[in-house]
């Protein structure tokens, strides 16, 4: 694993937990030498998790649609800045610059790129690991919901554990390089 993709909110949330564990998720993979490629923003904890890993001395790469740069101001201090036309393109790019995924609390672009990168993963289209760092039980629901989903047969037991859950950064970037191998 070189690359590791993190999906988070636009918004920094109303919890300063937040902030706090993307920083420190941005801190930890530069930390272990690996490049973080994430939506490219200046602002909300995409903007924290960036400045957490530029600060500790790692390559950040953002990919940011065209369109977005007017609501979104882009990141002035990153290793590279990709410009896409569209949502579609940016996560085509931005899972083919990365060897796992991480999610964050965020949205309805957190969740939708979650799923879709999960999804990819069901379906083989990919082999790169998915996880969920839930921070302060963010994700609580969402979990409970995916066990839902498995006891009324709608995801195999193989696939309800395609998504990682943790609250440790550390803990979820071991368990992701354990599943690239």
């Amino acid at each position: 694993m070189r690359s590791v993709c993190v999906f988070c909110g636009s918004h920094a949330g109303n919890d300063a937990a937040y902030a706090q564990a993307a920083d420190g998720l941005g801190a930890e993979i530069a930390r272990r030498g690996l490049r973080l490629v994430y939506g490219g923003g200046s602002v909300g904890l995409m903007g924290i998790v960036a400045d957490g890993a530029l600060a500790a001395g790692g390559e950040v790469v953002g990919v940011l649609p065209v369109e977005l740069f007017k609501r979104e101001v882009a990141h002035p201090g990153l290793t590279r800045l990709y410009d896409v036309a569209t949502m579609h393109e940016r996560k085509a790019l931005m899972a083919s610059l990365s060897d796992a995924f991480v999610a964050m609390p965020g949205g309805y672009g957190t969740l939708d790129e979650l799923f879709e990168m999960t999804t990819w993963s069901q379906l083989a289209i990919q082999r790169k690991p998915v996880g969920v760092l839930d921070v302060a039980g963010y994700f609580s629901e969402l979990r409970a919901f995916l066990r839902r989903a498995e006891a009324d047969g709608f995801l195999s037991a193989r696939h309800a554990g395609l998504i990682a859950f943790d609250t440790s950064p550390q803990r979820l970037l071991d368990e992701l390089t354990v599943r690239a191998a």
